[in-house]
């Protein structure tokens, strides 16, 4: 092993940068060289390789967003720019290529793999949806972002004595809005996972205003979606002035916290560490506090299992 790349994919997240960083110092430090793949497999297809050194990730970690850049690219879906791809990787000597993104990402990786690419997979997304982590890089930051933003909005939904429906992301997974509904207080959380009966909702929330409650806050997933008509089918129903609000892209930007900043900079090293010792095709990730790696194959096809104890836990605290 003499030279790595290294590339962000798919969405951006909070940690990335560290991540990089990461990746970049530790290969240094054991004598590799590292280059940088710029706009994710797009970029790899296009060639877009140049070489980094200790102060291409200097002043870093503090900032979201990657400084690699990402896109989507469909294109690599196809077999022939795939294979475009593991050439320029070879054109350039690189001997392993580190990912740094999501399921889709990873796929990518995987189906590299396949080729004979050596690679190695970090968790980086604010979803928090790959199964054989507890965490994701970017998921804490995101995290706090929505929670800031729910305690503001508690500010005027009691001033104003209205309900505020909340729409946080997190694709197909309920995390990010379970997560952010027990934090921030919410009395009520939706999410892909368990779904929600409407009248229900508005039964409680009128419960809630006759024993004096003064405002309402409703958490739903991206997953679920609908924020909009589900705001004006609450108003309709109760009678009770309701605004929704959809986070969207906000949750992905901002400076990473001290969480994702250690935990990205722990995965990262581990993913050169692996390298050292001749094992690929892997993803790196944690659990109960331990870095741990897996084959890509199985990481992919774990299943992803839904927190319902801590979901009735919110549910109990939400009356």
């Amino acid at each position: 092993m003499k030279k790595i790349a290294v590339l962000t994919s798919g969405g951006d997240a909070p940690g990335m940068n560290a991540a990089i960083r990461a990746v970049v110092r530790m290969a240094l430090h054991n004598g590799l060289e590292v280059m940088g793949v710029q706009r994710g497999y797009a970029g790899l297809v296009n060639g877009e390789l140049f070489k980094m050194d200790r102060s291409s990730v200097s002043d870093i970690i503090q900032r979201g967003g990657t400084i690699l850049r990402t896109a989507r690219c469909l294109e690599f879906k196809q077999e022939e720019t795939r294979i475009k791809a593991a050439n320029i990787l070879k054109a350039y000597g690189v001997d392993a290529l580190v990912v740094i993104g999501g399921d889709g990402s990873f796929m990518g990786a995987k189906l590299l793999s396949k080729l004979g690419v050596k690679t190695i997979g970090l968790p980086g997304t604010i979803d928090n949806d790959l199964a054989y982590t507890d965490y994701t890089i970017g998921f804490d930051t995101a995290l706090n972002t929505a929670l800031d933003a729910i305690n503001k909005l508690r500010d005027t939904s009691t001033s104003h004595e209205r309900v505020s429906v909340v729409e946080i992301m997190g694709r197909d997974c309920g995390d990010l809005a379970l997560y952010a509904g027990i934090a921030g207080g919410a009395e009520s959380i939706i999410v892909p996972e368990k779904g929600y009966d409407k009248d229900d909702l508005c039964r409680v929330i009128l419960e809630g205003k006759a024993n004096g409650k003064m405002h309402n806050l409703v958490l739903v997933a991206e997953g679920i979606g609908g924020s909009n008509e589900l705001a004006k089918y609450i108003e309709s129903v109760t009678g009770i002035e309701t605004r929704a609000t959809i986070l969207g892209h906000i949750q992905r930007g901002g400076s990473p916290t001290a969480s994702d900043r250690v935990l990205a900079s722990r995965l990262g090293a581990r993913a050169v560490e692996l390298l050292m010792e001749e094992k690929t095709c892997r993803v790196v990730g944690i659990r109960n506090n331990e870095v741990v790696d897996d084959d890509i194959d199985e990481a992919l096809a774990m299943e992803r299992k839904f927190d319902d104890k801590l979901y009735e836990i919110a549910k109990a605290l939400s009356y």
